[in-house]
């Protein structure tokens, strides 16, 4: 029993370590892909798969061969972990709170508007190095392409994401045939050319910040179960220690064992004195 979370922390950080490759593979298949738009989360995906894969290493190799200090600096790293990912599911879900879609008259799909959303995300889309990456990206993934070919029936009847229904399209409110009266600016950004579309609309920016926003809520609620696993990994992690540090002193109750039982002061001359006794007798 004394060696049983020994067993249990190791097998649990040979789990974890081995999950921590698909997640760096995904994060550099993200960053070597030109067809998808989640750069947003490219680089926090590297650094919990990087530290996933060094913290399980070390829990790892001090539970097999009982090191004290190993699990030490486990446990003490696992602790600054499940601090951070608190931090960042906490950010997270404050962060995508606001936002979403609003219905249109007579059409299955949503429209976005960049003012729902939180001024942090907007500061992001707003930035015009950034949006040119984006934009690019969604060149690239070649997303309006699918509904080139629509009829007007289909406008009404199907669906779209969040990235068509902004940067496809212009919004619904849009009226050409009156081009005397004042409309939305997204209405002037709007261009028939597969290269201009409406890239350069605030719909568009709010359309990719959806898509961001719903697959952040996704991430947050895995950050969720993740920190809640780590915490129970802790735990245990705490008793391998201990054991490992009574292994190391060969004593079940730690460093404040009894070395060596010193006799009283007349121990010999009490000793010598029965000896005595019996030899007279």
């Amino acid at each position: 029993m004394s060696r049983f979370s020994n067993t249990v922390i190791g097998l649990l950080n040979l789990f974890t370590l081995l999950a921590s490759i698909p997640i760096i593979g995904g994060a550099l298949w993200i960053a070597r892909s030109s067809a998808t738009c989640e750069s947003f989360l490219q680089t926090p995906l590297l650094v919990i798969g990087f530290v996933i894969l060094i913290v399980s290493l070390v829990g790892f190799i001090g539970a097999c061969f009982h090191l004290a200090w190993a699990l030490w600096v486990y446990l003490l790293v696992m602790l600054f972990l499940i601090a951070a990912l608190l931090v960042i599911t906490i950010f997270g879900f404050i962060v995508t709170g606001a936002g979403g879609g609003s219905e249109v008259s007579g059409r299955v799909y949503n429209e976005y508007h960049l003012e729902d959303y939180s001024p942090w995300l907007r500061k992001r889309v707003e930035d015009p190095k950034y949006w040119m990456t984006v934009r690019s990206c969604i060149l690239g993934s070649k997303t309006c392409g699918d509904i080139v070919m629509w009829s007007p029936v289909d406008y009404l009847t199907k669906d779209m994401s969040p990235i068509q229904s902004g940067c496809c399209k212009p919004p619904s409110v849009c009226n050409y045939q009156m081009t005397t009266m004042d409309q939305d600016l997204d209405c002037y950004k709007w261009n028939n050319d597969p290269d201009v579309l409406c890239y350069e609309c605030d719909s568009c920016k709010a359309g990719v910040l959806e898509d961001v926003r719903r697959n952040w809520r996704k991430l947050s609620v895995l950050n969720v179960i993740m920190t809640l696993l780590l915490i129970g990994i802790y735990c245990i992690g705490c008793c391998a220690f201990r054991n490992t540090r009574r292994a190391e002193t060969d004593y079940p109750y730690g460093e404040n064992r009894m070395s060596k039982v010193r006799p009283r002061w007349d121990f010999f001359w009490w000793r010598w004195w029965h000896e005595r006794r019996h030899s007279l007798y």
